[in-house]
């Protein structure tokens, strides 16, 4: 895992030794992604400058050191990510006659562009990755990205001056990058507290998509993109063979696929373990985990004090199972209020899925002991595991086929009292666990009896419902949940919200937030649930499977249940969640206030102060709780300030750097 940066200076505007020195700041800029080195090549003729920060996983010597060329000297290459199908393809390559100087994957990939062509062998990759790679024959360079978007990479291309990195703040020391906010990207951040690509913040500076590959061509200027893989494609050829077998059958399979997703993750020249939170699918990767390991995996999780937020005791009990070498950090508020200020930073773009604040200890803890750890990221997308998937197969269902009056009585009922009142009279009911925040989910569902097909969908992932009564000259654009042709490709409405969460949420919430937190202190993450192999099967399984008996994750559950009793993962989701809501009206109360002063909202001009600070006002008070959508101003206007001198054009000069 590594950083990587560029930039091509097509019409000579700088001298050669300023756009080395421009690549080596750029590279150091994310030095976090790569402490263990550095390298930059450069083309002076051609004003082609590629920079690597190096994070040492596979093969720590200088054979592995990047950029990488090809004893011919055509063809460069900086990457981020593993291929761990690379032994597979090396001997491919060797067998066409390539002779290897090391084991990286590195060193695969590249005679893989050179001898398949870049399109061929990103096809050919399985695992998570970003690279440039730039033909001196074509005069052409090819960014490309992983199929489902754990690996980052933004661009710009501005007069010929084209650029690309890892993280967004390297491009903004270029002197020609673009510094206006994009308020179209405000509006969809406020939807969704994240930024999706193919936009940034920055108007102007590009994310390329999951799955794609764009091409520069300096001579001409021309910017090309094409998918290499697209989800949608995937789907209809699962829709066209879908899977006939058994539940039981299905299951055998997904764990097929599922443990040697596993194995070939455990690939790694450093030490390796796991983040651990007790839930299904961390446990079952660890479960798979020590069927490989000669010894006890290296397991990690964060704890609370507050027992409504804790899943620690669940995943010390499962360690205690597998027999794990398990490690619990338990959070105390001023671990995490101390993180709360580097936030902006960390994340690189204004980003509020709060559960940032543990995964980003969660990383720096393991990364105390490891350098690599397997995470239980998608499991939720792939194997129908929110509560919406949950809904859309049952209550939603049978909730739309009521009489439109009937839905808006209901929904009148549901918000007859607040969620703290909900949550209040739930309590003294007999019976089983109430699930956290059950006042809120109704309110959540109370609009949604109103909507229907992907209008609720939307409804469900928005934060502010509603961005343009908020943000000042933004306007939402077209995207994946806008595409008509989801109702006649997918089979079903849990299908059909599955798809839109590996497209939207998934990349651009989750991934985000893991690789940020995790690259923030030098910790490679791994998703074995996100292999393309068993996200392709699992939209050859019928909805029905995924959720037999109306229970989410039904397939990955019965993974888990061979190896650890149920008695110990059986309970109601908890998600990985902080409470903002009381630190909001607490000890980030001050520093909240300040953000969120009418003052500053209006000398800002990105937001409609009036109602932020009615909605401020009413959580101060707790008749609401709406520590999300105030969660994302403040993160928006932190970032702002934090990035106030790269904004403005004043972010420093780039100094001469050692190679």
């Amino acid at each position: 895992m590594c950083g990587i940066a560029g930039l091509i200076d097509a019409k000579g505007r700088r001298a050669p030794d300023a756009n080395r020195r421009l690549a080596l700041a750029m590279s150091d800029a994310i030095r976090h992604r790569g402490p263990d080195g550095s390298g930059v090549w450069g083309d002076a003729e051609a004003g082609v400058w590629l920079s690597h920060r190096r994070l040492a996983i596979i093969d720590l010597t200088e054979a592995g050191a990047q950029p990488m060329a090809t004893p011919d000297g055509s063809g460069h290459l900086t990457y981020n990510g593993e291929a761990y199908n690379a032994p597979d393809l090396r001997s491919e390559l060797e067998a066409a006659g390539y002779v290897f100087r090391g084991h990286s994957d590195t060193e695969v990939i590249l005679y893989g562009c050179q001898h398949w062509g870049v399109a061929e062998t990103a096809r050919r990759l399985t695992g998570m990755f970003a690279f440039a790679y730039w033909d001196s024959k074509e005069r052409k360079l090819w960014l490309v990205r992983d199929r489902l978007g754990k690996k980052p990479v933004y661009w710009m291309n501005q007069g010929g001056s084209f650029a690309f990195a890892s993280e967004l703040r390297p491009l903004l020391l270029h002197p020609e990058a673009p510094r206006d906010i994009d308020r179209s990207s405000v509006a969809e951040y406020l939807r969704t507290l994240y930024v999706a690509a193919p936009h940034s913040i920055v108007e102007g500076v590009h994310k390329l998509e999951p799955g794609g590959i764009l091409t520069f061509e300096p001579d001409s200027g021309r910017v090309t993109a094409e998918r290499y893989w697209s989800l949608d494609r995937e789907v209809a050829r699962a829709q066209a063979d879908p899977f006939l077998g058994s539940p039981e059958e299905a299951v055998s399979e997904a764990e097929r696929l599922l443990a040697d997703a596993t194995r070939i993750r455990l690939m790694s020249d450093v030490p390796l373990g796991a983040f651990l939170s007790g839930g299904v699918d961390s446990s079952t990767i660890v479960a798979l985990m020590q069927q490989h390991s000669a010894g006890a995996t290296r397991t990690f999780s964060i704890g609370y004090r507050d027992a409504e937020y804790d899943e620690a005791r669940h995943a010390e009990q499962i360690a205690g199972h597998l027999g794990t070498d398990h490690t619990t950090f338990y959070l105390e508020p001023d671990d995490a209020l101390a993180v709360v200020p580097e936030l902006p930073r960390i994340f690189d773009e204004p980003f509020a899925d709060a559960s940032q604040i543990p995964t980003y200890m969660v990383s720096k803890l393991a990364r105390q002991h490891v350098t690599v750890a397997l995470t239980g990221d998608g499991g939720d997308e792939v194997f129908a595991g929110y509560n919406r998937h949950a809904a859309a197969g049952g209550l939603l269902g049978r909730l739309g086929r009521l009489p439109g009056p009937v839905r808006a009585a209901m929904a009148g009922t549901m918000t007859s009292l607040s969620p703290n009142q909900w949550q209040s009279l739930l309590r003294i009911v007999p019976g089983r666990v109430r699930p956290r925040a059950v006042g809120e989910k109704l309110h959540k569902l109370a609009p949604l009896l109103k909507l229907h097909g992907r209008d609720q969908y939307r409804r469900l992932i928005s934060q502010w419902p509603d961005p343009a009564a908020i943000a000042l000259g933004g306007r939402e654009r077209p995207g994946p949940i806008d595409d008509d042709g989801l109702d006649a490709l997918l089979p079903d409405r849990v299908a059909e919200m599955r798809y839109l969460d590996l497209v939207t949420y998934l990349p651009g919430d989750i991934l985000t937030k893991v690789d940020r937190a995790s690259m923030a202190v030098s910790l490679e993450t791994r998703a074995p649930l996100l292999d393309h192999r068993l996200v392709e099967f699992s939209f050859r399984v019928p909805s029905s499977i995924h959720l037999r008996g109306g229970q989410t994750k039904w397939v990955l559950r019965q993974i888990l249940e061979r190896h650890v009793p149920r008695a110990l993962y059986d309970r109601p989701k908890m998600g990985f969640g902080v409470p903002i809501d009381s630190w909001l009206r607490g000890p980030l109360r001050d520093w909240a206030e300040e953000l969120l002063s009418e003052r500053r909202l209006r000398d800002q001009g990105l937001l409609r102060p009036e109602p932020v600070r009615d909605l401020w006002r009413q959580h101060l008070s707790g008749r609401v709780n709406a520590q999300y959508q105030i969660w994302g101003v403040l993160m928006l206007n932190a970032w702002i300030d934090a990035y106030s001198a790269e904004l403005s054009g004043a972010a420093p000069a780039p100094q001469p750097v050692a190679a």
